[in-house]
């Protein structure tokens, strides 16, 4: 039998927020608002949430084994989806993300996005547990209700196709986080990973908990007060598979992290992406949409 391992992950009120144009409500879970109509300028639009997040996680399984998973649940015991039922937008430029892997780990986590609930498990290739031949040194996760849309080619991208996964986020604070845990993170700057032909942003963000958080609010103050940071991230997702003889990954825009106007474009995109699929105007394919 699986042992299962609970223990408080967030506690917070957040507001949901996205753009599309129908009316979409996940049952059980919280109100989105949306603007009717042809949409002529982006804009998020805000509304109360009913869904209250004083999350927990709960382990099921033991750590670095096929079967070990993480899931979030909700006060009542109900399991969540961090994928979809966690709100992507709290207001005034912050959003939600959810810690996949803790800083300085190796172990490669992520939403199991095709299994119900879409807990958080590790990776497997050939049957066997993924792992990064470094530690990463920075907290690594997604945007919720956020997808990279794998048939829309972005022409300012070199027309690379989404890689059928929620944005990723790498956050630079200080601290170190849990798996699935919550935290409020404000964007900063946008790299765009070419991986084996496939677009896989990289949304550089940090805590509002990071003492230096009120200095940093775009790409140059990161390099101000995080000197250096940017380009090792860069690089570390750039070399990560070439121990395993895979090739360098390639970043666009011209090898350089885009602002944070355009890492916001991204998020805003990418969220009207994940809309279209849960209302099922895209083929969900064998994405669990629970």
């Amino acid at each position: 039998m699986a042992a299962a391992r609970v223990m408080v992950s967030a506690s917070n009120t957040v507001t949901a927020s996205l753009l599309s144009k129908g009316p979409l409500r996940r049952p059980n879970s919280f109100s989105i608002c949306f603007r009717n109509g042809p949409v002529q300028k982006r804009r998020l639009f805000t509304c109360s949430a009913i869904y209250n997040p004083q999350l927990q996680t709960k382990e099921e399984g033991q750590p670095e084994t096929l079967d070990y998973r993480v899931f979030l649940e909700d006060n009542s015991g109900k399991k969540i989806s961090p994928w979809h039922d966690i709100p992507l937008h709290l207001g005034d430029g912050i959003f939600n993300f959810v810690v996949e892997i803790p800083k300085e780990s190796s172990a490669k986590m992520e939403v199991a996005t095709d299994e119900k609930h879409t807990p958080i498990k590790q990776d497997t290739k050939k049957g066997k547990l993924r792992y990064y031949p470094y530690n990463i040194h920075w907290n690594y996760g997604l945007l919720p209700q956020t997808w990279e849309d794998p048939s829309f080619a972005n022409s300012e991208v070199e027309g690379a196709f989404g890689d059928n996964d929620p944005v990723d986020v790498v956050e630079i604070g200080d601290s170190r986080g849990k798996i699935g845990q919550v935290l409020k993170v404000k964007p900063l700057a946008a790299l765009a990973m070419i991986d084996e032909g496939e677009l896989d942003w990289k949304i550089v963000a940090i805590s509002l908990d990071d003492p230096r958080a009120s200095l940093v609010n775009d790409v140059d103050d990161v390099e101000k007060h995080f000197p250096g940071t940017l380009t090792a991230i860069r690089d570390w997702f750039r070399d990560y598979k070439i121990p395993d003889g895979k090739p360098a990954n390639r970043f666009a825009l011209g090898n350089k992290p885009a602002n944070k106007d355009y890492a916001l474009k991204v998020i805003t995109e990418t969220n009207e992406s994940w809309a279209k699929l849960v209302k099922r105007s895209i083929p969900a394919g064998e994405l669990s949409l629970v």
